[in-house]
């Protein structure tokens, strides 16, 4: 299915998937593995955790697809389950020490990644250390996963007033990081980040 499927939307997918079609939800696990486990990494314990928490976030997309709306977007639902089997195996596991960040699994074969992609995880490391779990998913969101301030404010089960906040917020911090000022001009493109958003939502901030 995944020569032809490209260009079937994922809404249509979804559909085949709620009438019994195993292989419209394959597709699907196609599309989505890579990226719902590129999320859950940065904020699971370890590699382990990161494997079940994608693992389980299917098993649940499975189970949950008959109230699934089709006329919604898929993706937000998608990463909505996937935070919330996070959130659980958090509360499930032995506290850490206040404050901290779990480590970030190690990249496979790191030394095949491309200078940019490099620069890229770097940041991604920066934003790790210095941003509190709600901004730094926000931020992945919006950059990595290129979704709208709507979209995640589905997946945070925030307002969209409160995710512009956070990515406020976020920037602002990353700003203070990398300095001098001119440092994040340079190194954000890298990460898709569009500083027209940073400005806007500035403006507003400061009206």
């Amino acid at each position: 299915m995944n020569q032809e499927s490209p260009s079937i939307p994922d809404a249509e997918l979804a559909q085949q998937a709620q009438a019994g079609s195993f292989a419209a939800f394959e597709e699907l696990i196609y599309r989505y593995e890579h990226r719902v486990h590129a999320f859950v990494t940065q904020f699971c314990r370890n590699a382990t955790d990161a494997r079940e928490v994608t693992q389980e976030t299917f098993v649940k997309a499975s189970q949950s697809m008959a109230q699934f709306d089709a006329r919604r977007e898929f993706a937000p639902w998608l990463f909505t389950i996937a935070r919330r089997k996070w959130i659980d195996r958090q509360r499930s596991a032995p506290p850490t020490a206040e404050g901290a960040m779990p480590e970030a699994v190690e990249e496979i074969n790191p030394a095949e990644l491309l200078a940019q992609q490099e620069d890229r995880q770097q940041l991604w490391q920066l934003a790790r250390q210095s941003l509190t779990v709600n901004q730094f998913q926000a931020l992945w969101l919006r950059y990595a996963e290129d979704m709208e301030v709507r979209q995640i404010a589905q997946v945070l089960g925030k307002t969209r007033v409160h995710v512009k906040v956070l990515l406020f917020r976020a920037r602002q911090i990353l700003g203070q990081q990398l300095n001098p000022a001119p440092t994040l001009a340079q190194a954000m493109p890298t990460a898709k980040i569009n500083l027209g958003d940073y400005n806007k939502v500035s403006s507003a901030k400061t009206s």
